[in-house]
């Protein structure tokens, strides 16, 4: 093969016309019935889980002290811009897929498998972190009964003395994978029950932790220096996304290009207010050096003798992180559908349930992975890991549609990012930053992984696409309308 057709291999893009649902097979179709408030829900979900509860304090103890509040506002900012695009994506393209159906779309099959690869790696990651904030938050409530278990069986190797494997974050993440496979009705009436809880609880901690903070508590400001809250912001990153990952619902939203825009930016509103009054709330209850690293508000609370409260939030925090972890094996399960239905990745895998419409196959090997990923590893490095991941997604949806504004600017938008190409641009540029802020180890992992999917996509997925067999990849240069 000449290097001419490789290239056109590569970059060849995928038609719009070529990702309607109606052009699939029955077995390859999802089910329609997620409504604005259900995908609002979804997106909360996704969002405010382990940040709030787990990583906040967390990265407050080591990493930034009371400044942890600067960290969430920089990722904020970074994931706000990111979410715009996102919302002009989703009002073009409801299919499932997000970033990686975006990228396939506008910047050709190689960039597309490339953020489809990446994120089902991160997704998978995600959801091990969030399992492992899960179960830390369960031994606080065992302990508070006063049952002791092995120490074997309480957490990944090295993580304590006696451990081994994390075994609630195990079955958490199994027990999701369950859930999942019910069917996408089940899941989002669960979604919104669980998110009404769960900002019902922040909203609690919120107004009965204003009056425990000691200001003394935010002395000094920057323990660790003003950087710090650079790297700090990297590491909650994941914690202020999830709205990307309810994106990859597009097909089992009933209006996805109306719905689907509104619900990204409400979710991510709803849940920026919440993370600010809750770091400020924590940060000042307790010193930082104090704050525990995996059940900070409910030891917090135990602190200020309201042991009461804790229990209630180690419960509601329990209810709330699993809807985190929900949401993001959603996400990898509709990803891992998409680049299977499109050639990428073996058939086999986009195949879904006769009645429940769900693709069970892929969510099961999905729930086993991210049992293990989250039974034997360290919640600090899973969480570095899922970063590089999803802040490289952003960077490519954020290139993708300034391409898309120009290669197809005539085509429908059912919301239009403002202040183009501006806001995209600081995206990409935060993104690049909070990139630049992780270890080298994060580095290393995420260039291995990498490696592997390059050996996959020219081993397997580029002869196997259907772009390949079908030859009707969209013409490479601007395009006005569907018709041109």
């Amino acid at each position: 093969m000449s290097l001419a057709q490789l290239r056109s291999q590569m970059t060849r893009r995928k038609p719009l016309g070529e990702i309607e649902e109606e052009s699939a097979p029955a077995d390859e179709r999802l089910a329609r019935s997620l409504g604005l408030w259900q995908l609002t829900a979804i997106g909360v979900g996704g969002i405010i889980g382990a940040g709030i509860f787990t990583l906040a304090g967390a990265v407050a103890h080591s990493v930034t002290g009371p400044s942890v509040l600067i960290s969430f506002l920089i990722a904020g900012v970074a994931s706000g811009a990111a979410a715009l695009c996102y919302a002009e994506f989703a009002g073009m393209v409801p299919k499932a897929g997000s970033a990686y159906t975006y990228g396939y779309v506008s910047l050709g099959e190689i960039a597309g498998w490339f953020i489809g690869w990446d994120l089902l790696l991160e997704y998978i990651a995600v959801a091990a972190v969030v399992a492992i904030g899960v179960s830390g938050y369960f031994k606080f409530l065992l302990e508070g009964v006063d049952i002791t278990l092995p120490d074997w069986m309480m957490g990944a190797s090295g993580t304590g003395e006696g451990h081994v494997i994390d075994v609630f974050a195990v079955l958490f993440c199994l027990g999701t994978a369950w859930l999942l496979s019910r069917g996408i009705r089940s899941v989002g009436r669960f979604e919104t029950v669980a998110v009404g809880i769960k900002v019902a609880l922040v909203v609690l901690i919120i107004v009965l932790g204003v009056f425990h903070i000691d200001s003394s508590n935010y002395t000094p400001y920057f323990p660790f220096g003003a950087g710090a809250v650079w790297t700090g912001a990297a590491t909650v990153f994941f914690a202020v996304f999830g709205y990307d990952a309810m994106s990859t619902a597009a097909e089992e939203s009933t209006d996805g290009k109306k719905h689907l825009p509104k619900a990204i930016i409400y979710s991510l509103a709803i849940a920026m207010v919440l993370y600010v009054l809750a770091t400020l709330v924590l940060t000042g209850m307790q010193k930082y050096t104090e704050i525990s690293p995996t059940s900070g508000f409910s030891t917090a609370f135990e602190s200020v003798g309201q042991p009461g409260v804790a229990n209630i939030i180690a419960v509601g925090a329990i209810v709330g992180i699993v809807t985190v972890v929900l949401t993001f094996m959603l996400g990898v399960t509709r990803v891992w559908f998409a680049m299977s239905r499109d050639g990428l990745l073996p058939e086999w895998f986009a195949k879904t349930h006769p009645v429940r419409k769900v693709p069970t196959r892929v969510t099961w090997i999905v729930g086993i992975g991210s049992a293990l990923m989250a039974g034997l590893l360290d919640i600090t490095v899973v969480a570095e890991l899922t970063n590089i991941g999803i802040l490289m997604a952003f960077i490519v949806v954020s290139v993708a549609v300034i391409v898309l504004r120009r290669t197809r600017p005539d085509e429908p938008r059912e919301f239009r990012l403002p202040f183009m190409p501006v806001v995209p641009l600081i995206g990409i540029g935060f993104s690049v930053y909070l990139i630049w802020s992780l270890p080298w180890e994060t580095w290393a992992r995420f260039a291995a992984w990498l490696i592997v999917g390059l050996i996959v996509y020219f081993g397997y997925s580029r002869t196997h696409s259907k772009l390949e067999r079908t030859g009707s990849a969209a013409p490479a240069g601007p395009k006005i309308s569907e018709g041109q």
